[in-house]
């Protein structure tokens, strides 16, 4: 679960659409699967997977892409997520700024664990890649409930 989407995914309607974010190419790592560039094989990955992607935050302003001058946020409706699909176990927050934003504004679930997992931003230059990889592993080691379309 990412923050907010940034300008370029925002524009092109993709999770993750700038190129310098690692998180396509960290996922199709640690699920051992070719990477790909095309949107539709991304896709195909998390359904294969049974990972849902969301943003924890509905809107906000901020200068750019950058969650460190998010203002005025708004949260997604967890409540109805919750109703719409109760059998989720599993929240990988994809940054530490969206693991704030979900605990300032919700309660966590009772049956849920949550994770908190490194930025794949390219900004975030605090960690390698393959330091990245090593903790997003936790993703690919949970064998997540499917859902029906």
């Amino acid at each position: 679960m990412g923050t907010m989407a940034g300008e370029q995914s925002i524009a092109k309607q993709q999770y993750y659409a700038n190129k310098g974010n690692l998180f396509w190419k960290i996922l199709f790592a640690v699920f051992e699967e070719e990477f790909s560039t095309s949107y539709e094989d991304r896709k195909a990955l998390v359904k294969k997977y049974n990972i849902g992607l969301w943003n924890v935050l509905k809107s906000c302003k901020r200068e750019g892409s950058s969650d460190a001058t998010i203002t005025e946020e708004i949260i997604n409706d967890f409540e109805n997520l919750h109703k719409q699909f109760p059998n989720i176990k599993y929240v990988f927050f994809e940054s530490k700024a969206a693991a704030k934003y979900f605990h300032k504004h919700t309660v966590p679930q009772d049956g849920i664990t949550y994770t908190t997992l490194p930025s794949t931003s390219g900004l975030n230059a605090g960690l390698t890649t393959a330091e990245k990889m090593e903790q997003w592993k936790a993703v690919s080691k949970i064998r997540f409930p499917k859902y029906e379309d």
